[in-house]
C-alpha cells in the first residue's frame, strides 16, 4: 500500500504544503522515503469540525454498533499484514517480535473494549425511583448513566508505535466511549501511523459511521499539538510521552476559555524493592530477572525499573556484583529516535557526574544511536540529599541505593515522586518489612508487584496503568485496561423523564440487559 504522506482528515486525504519531514531509521542511520508534510491550520481546523459534528450521531449509535466498530478496525488492521511491521521496524528500530507481540496487543485491547461495550457496566445505570409517599419529603425520580465527553485529541507515543499509537489505547478507549478521535501522529513513526490511520478510516466507512469519527494529523513541531488542544471542539486529551511535553499540554488545556482534561503518562522510574530473606535466597536468579528488564526494548518503556532500593550489606553488595556483570555482557540496542539517544547520553553523563555516585557497570559498547546499558550506585543518604538522583533517564540504566536502615529505607520512600509501578522482591520473612512498606508505596504508585519485574503492562479488567504525579496528570484513572474509558465519560442525571424520553440504559424494561443500580441495589 503506498504511504502518501499526507494526513487523513475524515473520509478524505489532506493536500498539505506545511513542512516536509521523514522517518528517520536509526539502525541503518538513514532517512526513509516519502515525504511527509505537517499539516496546517486548515486541515486542524476540519479534522475538529468534522469531529464535533459527528459527535454527537456518534454516540448515539449504541454499544452494539461500537462493538461492531472496534472489531472492524481490529480487522482492517490484520488485513494490513506483513507491511505494517516492517515499515514499524524500520522506523522505531524495535525488533520483529517485539512488533509482534505489540501488534497483537493492539489488535487484542481493541476487541477487549468491544467486550466491555456489550457487557455494559460501563454506562454506571442507576436509578432511584420515584417515593412520592415518604415523609418528611417525597422523592423525585432521578437516573444517572455516563454518556461520552466529546471529541477527543490523542498524541501517538513514540515508544509505542502500534498500542499506544494511531489505534492504540487511548483511540481505542475514546471510540468506545462514543468520542470522536483526532490522532497526532508521532513523527518518529508517520508511515506506521497512516497505514493504521488508514485501517481506521476504511472501518468507519464499512461501518457507515460520519466521517468525522476519525482523523489523523502528521506533523514536526510543538505547533501543532498546542493548536489541537486549543480547539474548542475538543473536550478531552490523550497523551504519552516526556514529563516536559505532558506539563505543556496540561498548561494550554488549562488555559483555554473553557479548561479541558488532559490525560497525560508522563514520568516514572519504578522503584524495585530488594527485601533481606528474597535478596539472600535467591540473589541470582534477582539480578538476571533485572539485567533482563533494565535493558529490555533498549530501555525504552515506561515502566522500565530505573531505580533499585535494599539495605546495605553483603547480600546488596552481592547482587550489585552479579546485576553488573550481567549488563557489561548486553549489547548495546538502537533507539527510538536519534533525539531520545542524545538525552540519554546527556542523562547518563549527568548521574555520573553527581557526587557519591559510582559506576558500577557498562555494556558493550557500538557506533550509531544505540543505547550502552550502564548502572550506578549510591546512598540513601546520598539519594535523600540530591533530587537529580531521582530523575528519570529514558533507556537502559538504573540507579542502586543502599540504605543504611529499615528507617532509611522508609525515608527515601516517602521521598520519592508518584509512579507508575513499585516492585517488591520478598519472601515470606519479608512480610514485616513489607507491611511497613505498603501504606507508603500505595501512596506513591498506580501499581505494586510482588516478586516479578515492572516491564510488561497486561491489559485486562484489573490493571492500573498511572499513579500520582508525574507518573500521570491524574492519578484517579489509568491508560490500559478497561476502565480506560471512564477517562473519557461523564455522568448524567435524568430528574422525572418519562420513560419514552429516557436513554435505553435507564428504562425500567432495560432493553439492554444490563445491570442496573435500582435503590442501591444491583439488578439486570
Amino acid at each position: 500500500m503506498p504511504i502518501s504522506g499526507q494526513s487523513i482528515i475524515g473520509s478524505s486525504q489532506a493536500h498539505s504544503q506545511g513542512a516536509v519531514f521523514q522517518a528517520f531509521d536509526t539502525v541503518q542511520g538513514k532517512q526513509i522515503e516519502p515525504d511527509f508534510h505537517s499539516a496546517e491550520p486548515q486541515d486542524i481546523e476540519r479534522a475538529c469540525a468534522l469531529a464535533q459534528t459527528a459527535f454527537d450521531l456518534y454516540r448515539a449509535t449504541g454499544q452494539e454498533a461500537r462493538a461492531v466498530f472496534l472489531e472492524t478496525i481490529a480487522q482492517q488492521i490484520l488485513d494490513i499484514g506483513d507491511e505494517l511491521i516492517l515499515r514499524a521496524m524500520a522506523e522505531s528500530g524495535l525488533p520483529r517480535a517485539r512488533l509482534e507481540g505489540e501488534h497483537g496487543r493492539t489488535v487484542g485491547q481493541l476487541r477487549l473494549f468491544a467486550a466491555v461495550l456489550r457487557e455494559g457496566s460501563w454506562n454506571d445505570a442507576r436509578i432511584d425511583p420515584a417515593l412520592p409517599e415518604r415523609l418528611p419529603l417525597p422523592r423525585v425520580d432521578l437516573r444517572l448513566r455516563n454518556i461520552a465527553i466529546g471529541p477527543v485529541a490523542v498524541f501517538g507515543a513514540s515508544n509505542f508505535p502500534l498500542a499506544f499509537s494511531v489505534a492504540g489505547g487511548d483511540t481505542a478507549a475514546a471510540l468506545a466511549a462514543g468520542c470522536p478521535v483526532v490522532v497526532k501522529a508521532h513523527p518518529a513513526h508517520p508511515g506506521t501511523s497512516e497505514l493504521v490511520g488508514r485501517a481506521v478510516q476504511k472501518a468507519v466507512a464499512a461501518c457507515n459511521l460520519p466521517e468525522g469519527v476519525f482523523s489523523l494529523l502528521t506533523g514536526v513541531g510543538n505547533a501543532l499539538g498546542t493548536a489541537l488542544v486549543q480547539n474548542p471542539c475538543i473536550q478531552a486529551v490523550g497523551f504519552t510521552g516526556s514529563r516536559q511535553g505532558g506539563l505543556a499540554l496540561m498548561q494550554v488545556a488549562a488555559a483555554r476559555p473553557q479548561p479541558i482534561p488532559v490525560y497525560a503518562e508522563m514520568s516514572s522510574i519504578n522503584p524495585v524493592y530488594l527485601l533481606p530473606a528474597a535478596l539472600a535466597a535467591r540473589v541470582e536468579a534477582i539480578a538476571k530477572g533485572f539485567a533482563d528488564s533494565v535493558t529490555l526494548g533498549a530501555g525504552q518503556f515506561c515502566t522500565n525499573p530505573g531505580l533499585v532500593l535494599g539495605l546495605a550489606g553483603a547480600d546488596f553488595d552481592r547482587f550489585a556484583q552479579l546485576a553488573g556483570a550481567e549488563l557489561m555482557q548486553r549489547s548495546a540496542a538502537a533507539m527510538l529516535t536519534t533525539g531520545i539517544h542524545a538525552a540519554y547520553k546527556q542523562g547518563v553523563a549527568t548521574l555520573a557526574a553527581q557526587d557519591d555516585v559510582r559506576q558500577l557497570a557498562r555494556g558493550v559498547a557500538a557506533d550509531g544511536y544505540r543505547a550502552v546499558p550502564a548502572l550506578f550506585v549510591t546512598s540513601g543518604a546520598a539519594f535523600l540529599a540530591n533530587p537529580l538522583l531521582s530523575a528519570e533517564i529514558f533507556g537502559p540504566v538504573s540507579l542502586l541505593v543502599a540504605c543504611a536502615s529499615d528507617a532509611e529505607l522508609l525515608q527515601v520512600s516517602e521521598q520519592l515522586e508518584g509512579q507508575l509501578t513499585v516492585t517488591l522482591q520478598m519472601d515470606g520473612e519479608d512480610n514485616a518489612l513489607a507491611r511497613r512498606l505498603l501504606p507508603v508505596l500505595e501512596r506513591k504508585a498506580g501499581r505494586i508487584l510482588a516478586n516479578g519485574f515492572p516491564t510488561g503492562v497486561e491489559v485486562s479488567h484489573a490493571m492500573v496503568h498511572g499513579g500520582p504525579f508525574p507518573a500521570t496528570s491524574d492519578s484517579r484513572s489509568t491508560s490500559v485496561g478497561s476502565a480506560a474509558i471512564y477517562r473519557f465519560l461523564r455522568p448524567v442525571s435524568y430528574q422525572n423523564l418519562g420513560q419514552d424520553l429516557l436513554p435505553a440504559a435507564l428504562q425500567d424494561a432495560n432493553p439492554l440487559a444490563i445491570w442496573q443500580r435500582r435503590d442501591g441495589q444491583l439488578e439486570k
